[in-house]
C-alpha cells in the first residue's frame, strides 16, 4: 500500500463520554494509576490493536466528574462509526460511559478546537447528606450568606488574570507543559525535550474570559455554574473556596476584585474538594 493510501485511511474520531471520577486519578494517564484517559486508550487498543492516546478537552483532576468530556484520536480501523459506542461501552468499566462517537475533520482536536467550557460545582446544604450523594457533592451544612455569594460570583465575569485562583504547583505545571508539547511534537513527527517544552510556554498567560458565573439554590443544593474560554488548574475549585469565605463573612464581596488584582494564590481561599466538581459541556 502506498503512503498516500495509508494516509487516506486515517480517520479522526470524536468521542463524548461521561464518567464518575471518584475512584480515578484524574483524566491524564499516569504510571500504575487508574485514569480515564488510560482506560479509554486500553479499550480502543483492545478493539483495534492500535496504540493510541486519546486527547481530552482538558485534564480533570482526581475525583472530578464529567457529564460530557470530549476526546479525539486517530485510527486506521475500519469499524463503522455507528458501532464504536456499544463496542467501547462493552469494554470500559461502568463508571465510564461513551455517549456519542463521530468522525470529524482531521484538523479537529478536542483541546485545541475548544471555544467554551462549562463547569458545575454542587454543595449539599442539609444537615445530613444521603450516603448515595456523598461522593458527588461537598457537604457543607454550616451557615452561609448565599445571597452575598451570588452577588460575588458576578465579579469574576469578563476577561481577567486569574493567577490568584490558579494552583501553585510547579511539578503539576511542568507535567502539563511536557505532556502537551511532547504530544504536539509526536503529532508533528519531532522529538521535543523537556527544556524545549518549558521554553515554548514561557510566555503563557493566566488571562481567561469568564462568560457567566452564578450560584443557584436547588432544593438542598447550592450550585455554582461557570462558563468560560478556558480554566486554569484548580481554578473553579479555588473560586468556590473563595466564594465560601464570602458566604461565611470572612471576606467581603468587594474583596473578590482585590484578590483578582493581587495575582497571588495566597490571597484567595482554599481549594474546594474535588467531589463536587463536574465538567458539564465543551463547545466548539
Amino acid at each position: 500500500m502506498s503512503e498516500d493510501s495509508k494516509e487516506s485511511s486515517l480517520r479522526n474520531l470524536k468521542v463524548v463520554l461521561a464518567y464518575d471520577g471518584s475512584d480515578y486519578s484524574g483524566w491524564q494517564v499516569q504510571p500504575e494509576l487508574e485514569t480515564i484517559q488510560g482506560s479509554l486508550a486500553l479499550a480502543i487498543g483492545r478493539l483495534t490493536g492500535e496504540k493510541v492516546l486519546p486527547q481530552g478537552s482538558g485534564r480533570t483532576d482526581a475525583g472530578v466528574h464529567a457529564l460530557a468530556q470530549v476526546a479525539t484520536f486517530a485510527t486506521r480501523s475500519s469499524i463503522p462509526v455507528g458501532n464504536w459506542q456499544k463496542a467501547l461501552n462493552d469494554i470500559l468499566p461502568p463508571a465510564i460511559r461513551v455517549l456519542d462517537v463521530q468522525e470529524v475533520e482531521t484538523d479537529f482536536h478536542a483541546r485545541k478546537s475548544a471555544r467554551k467550557k462549562t463547569y458545575r460545582y454542587r454543595i449539599y446544604r442539609a444537615g445530613v447528606c444521603p450516603p448515595f450523594l456523598a461522593r458527588y457533592v461537598w457537604h457543607f451544612p454550616y451557615p452561609l450568606d448565599e445571597e452575598t455569594m451570588t452577588e460575588a460570583a458576578a465579579v469574576v465575569v469578563g476577561e481577567h488574570d486569574f493567577t490568584s485562583f490558579a494552583a501553585v504547583d510547579e511539578e503539576k505545571r511542568d507535567e502539563e507543559v511536557v505532556a502537551v508539547h511532547a504530544q504536539n511534537g509526536v503529532e508533528s513527527g519531532k522529538n521535543v525535550t523537556v527544556d524545549e517544552c518549558k521554553r515554548t510556554t514561557a510566555g503563557s498567560t493566566n488571562v481567561r474570559t469568564v462568560y457567566s458565573s452564578a450560584w443557584v439554590r436547588e432544593g438542598d443544593e447550592f450550585t455554582y455554574k461557570v462558563s468560560g474560554s478556558g480554566f486554569l488548574h484548580h481554578m473553579v475549585r479555588n473560586l468556590v473556596g473563595t466564594f465560601l469565605l464570602v458566604g461565611k463573612g470572612t471576606l467581603r464581596m468587594q474583596d473578590i476584585g482585590t484578590i483578582l488584582e493581587a495575582r497571588n494564590r495566597s490571597a484567595a481561599g482554599a481549594t474546594a474538594p474535588a467531589s463536587g466538581l463536574y465538567l458539564v459541556s465543551v463547545e466548539y
